[in-house]
């Protein structure tokens, strides 16, 4: 699979600023850089009515979280967001310009989770975040102007595997009760199984599977975390009853095999599945607006897709 020549062009651009791999950083490097990419990129999101910024009670201490209202009138869905990046790196603002246009394109409050991560924080310190920023909106929605009893639970990579995680986990509670999963490009399996891995390891952007490698060991606290299916839901011992699942897919992507495998999974478990497939796109691209036009595509589509969900 050849990539679109506006992915080729931004790798282009990226190899000319000479920035070193992710597995040669340290966490708080890998951070920083991340932070520099994604600024330096300019984009400019969709006007929404506000955003607000808070911190919520959670099992070790507040948890960050960003609230976003679109201009559109309550009550209104609610959408909690994961970001991705490992679970190592990323934060409230590095996934800023995403959350507004899903308010804006989707009509949704929208809340930003900023889970613990690793290495300082290590598995399964992200997941009871993300459980308890899940509950607490749940419980607090109305409130917000928003409604409980349509939710959706979203991510890109890391973050699709916590959004895939919470579905099982509120499947197994109870509640609370969700309208989907939105997993754009998600870890799956920190196995790292897949010809994927080796397929488009070199050429396709900074996630390789030597980056894949270091954000498992900086999150796991032993190989064998990759075991436990809230690390790697896919290992889940049934996926039976989950919400629809709504797929955003790299062709060129190390990860794109997970996302085959979970999809997969699910349909056999009698899950509805929705794949939004993007030849030529590498491992991020969804953020990637207004320059790259699939990204742009793509969260189109998501948007439209949500607006139905949640009707």
């Amino acid at each position: 699979m050849t990539l679109h020549p506006q992915i080729a062009e931004a790798l282009q651009k990226l190899a000319a600023a000479n920035l070193p791999p992710i597995h040669a950083l340290t966490p708080e490097e890998g951070r920083e850089q991340m932070r520099a990419v994604i600024q330096a990129r300019g984009s400019v999101p969709e006007p929404i009515r506000r955003a607000e910024d808070r911190a919520i009670s959670g099992p070790a201490g507040a948890i960050p979280v960003r609230l976003y209202w679109p201009e559109a009138e309550a009550p209104l869905p609610v959408l909690v967001y994961y970001h991705g990046g490992g679970h190592v790196i990323g934060d409230l603002d590095t996934h800023d310009v995403i959350c507004r246009n899903l308010a804006a394109g989707a009509g949704a409050l929208v809340m930003a989770v900023d889970y613990r991560m690793g290495p300082e924080h290590r598995f399964p310190a992200a997941v009871e975040d993300s459980w308890a920023a899940l509950q607490w909106i749940a419980g607090e929605a109305a409130a917000l102007g928003g409604d409980p009893s349509r939710m959706v639970v979203a991510g890109d990579s890391a973050g699709g595997n916590l959004a895939a995680v919470m579905a099982v986990m509120a499947r197994d509670a109870g509640g609370p009760a969700l309208r989907a999963q939105l997993l754009i490009y998600p870890v799956a399996d920190y196995g790292l199984v897949g010809d994927s891995f080796a397929q488009f390891d070199q050429g396709f952007g900074p996630l390789t599977r030597a980056a894949m490698e270091w954000f498992r060991g900086h999150y796991l606290r032993t190989p064998a975390d990759a075991e436990d299916w809230r690390a790697s839901p896919i290992r889940a011992a049934s996926l039976a009853g989950l919400p629809p699942a709504l797929f955003v897919v790299a062709g060129c992507d190390v990860l794109h095999d997970d996302s085959v495998r979970y999809a997969d999974a699910l349909r056999a478990a009698g899950v509805p599945v929705d794949w939004r497939f993007y030849s030529g796109m590498i491992h991020g691209f969804f953020g990637m607006t207004p320059m790259i036009d699939d990204a742009v595509d793509a969260q189109r589509v998501v948007c439209a897709e949500l607006r139905r969900l949640l009707a």
